[in-house]
């Protein structure tokens, strides 16, 4: 059963419960393609699946790395490719399931990522113009020279923006131009989950006063007890940064609460920038209807379709 289903869409669409659906009904295992869950003790602030879910269902690329150790879409897109290979292998059907556009494309249409290893020095003057000139001053930057790069990397994520100005500076060429595409050899469907905006915000919400109940605040204090700094790419991220600051007494806790959902909603509009509801590949769902059945069936017609072929 060599082929491939993604299971893609926005923050807190429901993407993680019907993939666990999917593997279930088809001898399935789950392939993660969120760039947090790689990073092992940042479970509540990234949604991770959790122990029953993960013994119930066999996911890969889950809790990797410590949150210290350097991580690249090089690295994941390798680790990623030779694990739905190895899933092929065994006769089971791999789900690739995640919200991070890079990653599923990455996967999806083979990408070839250009092999141009980081400048230390170049990274240093980027890093010393962020405290000098502010962030917003290298998006900018990236914009003019990379407007493709900049429509896919958040304002705020300035290590993928710094990585970009990187790649333009050393090769002169914008990054996505370096980056080919050699598609896999193997069939895929794509299931998008989508929502109305209010009702997206209104999951997202939920989701994160859930989080905190769940033991946010603690989760990011043991790990800043255990010497993983703010500035650290994985703890800059939505929601330990926030409650990060919270902890060093710059906000309090509903002001950090309150930015944390603000960000996540700004997050989930930025998503839609990798998966267009327009796109024809994509067979997009609207939460509010009975995506289970559907899904279900769609997948069926799709593998029956490969193996009668």
């Amino acid at each position: 059963m060599k082929c491939l289903v993604a299971v893609i869409g926005p923050t807190a669409v429901g993407k993680s419960q019907l993939a666990l659906r999917l593997a279930q009904d088809f001898n399935g295992e789950i392939v993660n393609a969120d760039s947090r869950q790689v990073y092992r003790y940042m479970d509540i602030g990234t949604a991770k699946p959790g122990q029953a879910e993960r013994s119930l269902i066999q996911h890969h690329l889950v809790d990797m790395i410590n949150p210290d150790e350097p991580f690249s879409l090089a690295i994941y897109h390798k680790l990623a490719s030779g694990v739905i290979e190895d899933i092929q292998q065994r006769h089971k059907l791999p789900i690739l399931v995640g919200g991070s556009g890079l990653y599923v494309w990455a996967v999806v249409e083979g990408w070839k990522i250009p092999q141009v290893p980081p400048d230390t020095e170049l990274r240093h003057r980027l890093e010393t113009r962020v405290k000098e000139e502010g962030g917003y001053a290298l998006y900018q930057e990236l914009q003019r020279v990379d407007p493709v790069a900049a429509t896919k990397i958040m304002p705020t994520n300035l290590r993928r923006i710094i990585r970009a100005l990187e790649i333009y500076q050393l090769t002169g060429q914008p990054a996505y131009q370096l980056w080919q595409k050699e598609a896999p050899p193997y069939p895929i469907l794509i299931i998008g989950l989508t929502a109305e905006r209010g009702d997206l915000y209104k999951r997202i919400d939920f989701r994160i006063d859930e989080m905190i109940k769940q033991g946010l605040v603690d989760e990011v204090k043991d790990l800043m007890a255990k010497g993983y700094s703010l500035d650290l790419p994985s703890m800059s991220g939505i929601g330990y940064r926030q409650i990060g600051m919270f902890l060093q007494g710059e906000l309090d806790l509903p002001t950090a609460i309150q930015q944390l959902k603000h960000e996540t909603h700004r997050f989930a509009r930025h998503q839609y920038a990798w998966f267009h509801l327009d796109d024809a590949r994509i067979h997009w769902f609207d939460v509010s209807d009975d995506i289970q059945e559907k899904a279900r069936g769609l997948v069926q017609a799709f593998l029956t379709s490969f193996e009668d072929g």
